[in-house]
């Protein structure tokens, strides 16, 4: 069996974001939020999305989630109707809830998404821990204020990055699109008449 979508090689691929681990306490709903920057707009009948579920980093995916024209949930008996799609693809947000969550929900998620014209799936995936009682809480007020500095300035940094690539790859469509023009412009000019090389 071939793996179910390799992600695509770096830079290549519409960047995925989505948390590197979640901690969800047993018995509560989680949201697991993954998010993608693509340089267009998304077309239902074009976009593609799945999530699965790993027990481990060398366990077969399972699909329990995908989009194809809309959301369908593949109902794994593992988490039986506790999924809920809870993105927006057209807002570039493939996030979804599970409820009710149970020790055995710990494992590997991963989310791939496909926006044509992007040729490159892009991928994220989510180790999700669960505790069965909350952590203890400290006074994290430094920690919060430096956290959402350093995350501010790396949404600037991403977002700069994204316009660069997007407007990178749309003159390169247009410079393919007129290499194409001269090089049909070329063929009519010595139609029907045999080059000399193979004479």
């Amino acid at each position: 069996l071939t793996p179910l979508h390799p992600a695509a090689p770096p830079g290549l691929g519409m960047e995925v974001m989505a948390p590197a681990t979640i901690n969800a306490l047993n018995g509560t709903s989680v949201k697991l939020s993954c998010t993608f920057n693509s340089c267009y707009k998304v077309e239902n009948k074009q976009f593609s999305l799945n999530w699965t579920y790993q027990e481990c980093s060398n366990c077969s995916e399972e699909l329990f989630l995908q989009f194809r024209m809309k959301i369908m949930n593949k109902q794994l008996d593992r988490f039986g109707n506790r999924v809920e799609f809870t993105g927006n693809p057209a807002k570039y947000d493939v996030s979804f809830t599970l409820k009710n969550v149970q020790l055995e929900d710990e494992g590997i998620y991963n989310c791939y998404v496909l926006n044509p014209p992007d040729r490159h799936r892009g991928y994220a995936s989510i180790s999700l821990k669960v505790l069965t009682e909350e952590p203890p809480k400290h006074d994290s007020t430094v920690a919060v204020i430096v956290g959402a500095s350093v995350g501010g300035f790396l949404a600037v940094v991403i977002l700069v990055l994204m316009v660069v690539k997007c407007v990178r790859r749309k003159k390169q469509q247009r410079l393919n699109t007129d290499d194409q023009k001269t090089e049909e412009e070329g063929k009519t000019d010595g139609e029907g008449n045999p080059d000399e090389g193979t004479k």
